[in-house]
C-alpha cells in the first residue's frame, strides 16, 4: 500500500493500486497525470483501429471507403506500391469534407430556387468551372440513361436472347476515362441512341426553339474532354501493354472499384445526408458523388505521383541522405549485382502537398485579395 501524505492519494499512486488490482478489460480506468493520460490495464483501440472498423463495412459486411477500395482506385491512377493505411485513411478524409462540402453549397443553391430537394443540376453547377470533368459527367450520365432505356425495353419485350447481354452491360460507372467508352453489343441500336443531357444555363436553353444537332459536330467542352480523356487512355496503355493476363484481369477488377455500388446506406451516412442536408437523395444524386468521389481520387494521386517524383529526382541530384549516400556503388551496376532498392509508394506528405496544390486559388479568384481583410479565411476549392 502506498504511503499517504494529506489522506488523497498521488495519481502515480492511484496507478500502482490499478497494477495490482486491474479492472475489468472492458472497464479500463483512464488516470490522469500532470504530464498527460495513461491508460491503465489492456491497450485500447486507437482512433485509427475504430475508424478502419466501422468505415469498412456496410450493412452487408462489404468495404466501402477503407483501405483495399482506395488502394484499387489508387492502382488504376499509377500508384503500384504498397501505400499505407495512414496514407489512404488521409484520402478518404479529404474525400469526406469534399462531398459534405458538395453537399452544403447544393442545398444552398435549392434554396436559393425555392426548394428544400437538392437536384442534378445543382451539383453539376458546382463544378461549371472544369469543363472536362462536366463533359465526362454528362457522357456519363448520357450512358446511364441508354442502359436504362434498354432494360426497360427488353422487360417489355419479355427479355429473349439478348437480355442476358444487356443485364451484364456494366458501364464502368467510375471509370475515368469513361468519356470514350462506347456501348456494347446491347446498346449499338438505333433505339438506345445516346441522349445529350441538357444544362439550365447553356444558351441552347434560352430558346424556345432548339436546333438540330449533326452527329459529327463536337463542342468545346467535348474537344477538351477529349484531349484530357485521350491522355488517361495513353497512360493506361503505357501501364498495361507489358502485363500478362492475369495482372490485366486485377487491372480491370481495380477498374470496377466503386464508393456507392451496394453501399447506397451506408453512403449516404457517410456523406452526411441527414446532417448536413435534409434532402433525400435519389439514385442520380448518388450516382453523381460516386463518380466526383472517383475522380477526387484520381486528381489526388496523380497529383501525388508528381510531387514524390519531383522529390525522387531532387534527392537522386543531390546524392539522397548520409546514409544511403554511403552505401551506394562507385561504379556501374553488373549484370550479377542485386537488384537496386524497391520504389517506395506515395506517402502522406505527398498527398498533403498534393490537397495544397490543388487547393491554390485561380488567377479570377485571387483578383484584390492583396488588400488586408482582416482574419479572413478562405473557402474551400471543390477539386
Amino acid at each position: 500500500m502506498p504511503e499517504e501524505t494529506d489522506g488523497t492519494l498521488l495519481p502515480w499512486d492511484k496507478a500502482m493500486l490499478l497494477l495490482a488490482d486491474p479492472p475489468p478489460p472492458k472497464q479500463a480506468s483512464i488516470v490522469s497525470s500532470h504530464a498527460g493520460w495513461y491508460h491503465i490495464g489492456p491497450q485500447p483501440e486507437t482512433p485509427m483501429d475504430l475508424h478502419d472498423r466501422e468505415s469498412d463495412l456496410t450493412e452487408e459486411g462489404d468495404p466501402l471507403l477503407g483501405h483495399a477500395l482506395i488502394c484499387k482506385m489508387m492502382f488504376v491512377s499509377g500508384e503500384t506500391g504498397d501505400v499505407s493505411p495512414e496514407t489512404t485513411s488521409m484520402i478518404e478524409g479529404i474525400v469526406q469534407q469534399q462531398v459534405m462540402e458538395m453537399l452544403k453549397r447544393a442545398t444552398d443553391l435549392a434554396a436559393r430556387r425555392g426548394v428544400r430537394t437538392i437536384s442534378t443540376d445543382d451539383l453539376i453547377f458546382l463544378i461549371r468551372h472544369d469543363k472536362a470533368k462536366v463533359s465526362r459527367l454528362r457522357t456519363f450520365l448520357s450512358w446511364k440513361d441508354v442502359r436504362k432505356s434498354a432494360k426497360d425495353s427488353d422487360e417489355k419485350g419479355g427479355g429473349g436472347a439478348d437480355a442476358g447481354g444487356v443485364e451484364d452491360f456494366d458501364l464502368a460507372a467510375n471509370d475515368p476515362t469513361l468519356g470514350t467508352a462506347g456501348p456494347s453489343v446491347g446498346t449499338r441500336n438505333s433505339k438506345n441512341k445516346k441522349a445529350k443531357i441538357g444544362l439550365p444555363w447553356d444558351v441552347s436553353s434560352f430558346y424556345s426553339e432548339v436546333v438540330p444537332e449533326r452527329e459529327d459536330e463536337e463542342d468545346e467542352e467535348e474537344e477538351e474532354m477529349n484531349a484530357a480523356t485521350l491522355q488517361r487512355l495513353k497512360q493506361a496503355d503505357e501501364r498495361t501493354k507489358g502485363m500478362n493476363a492475369e495482372e490485366y484481369l486485377h487491372f480491370s477488377e481495380c477498374r470496377q472499384a466503386s464508393f456507392t455500388f451496394r453501399k447506397g446506406k451506408r453512403f449516404r451516412e457517410w456523406a452526411g445526408f441527414g446532417v448536413v442536408t435534409d434532402s433525400k437523395p435519389n439514385d442520380d444524386i448518388v450516382d453523381i458523388l460516386g463518380f466526383l468521389t472517383y475522380e477526387i481520387v484520381t486528381l489526388l494521386t496523380e497529383e501525388a505521383l508528381k510531387v514524390k517524383a519531383a522529390e525522387d529526382a531532387l534527392k537522386r541530384d543531390s546524392g539522397g541522405d548520409e546514409e544511403k549516400r554511403g552505401r551506394k556503388r562507385r561504379r556501374e551496376p553488373g549484370l550479377f549485382d542485386p537488384p537496386e532498392e524497391a520504389r517506395t509508394p506515395v506517402g502522406p506528405k505527398h498527398i498533403q502537398e498534393a490537397y495544397r496544390r490543388l487547393q491554390k486559388p485561380d488567377l479570377k479568384s485571387r483578383y484584390m485579395h492583396h488588400i488586408p481583410k482582416g482574419n479572413w479565411q478562405r473557402p474551400l476549392k471543390l477539386i
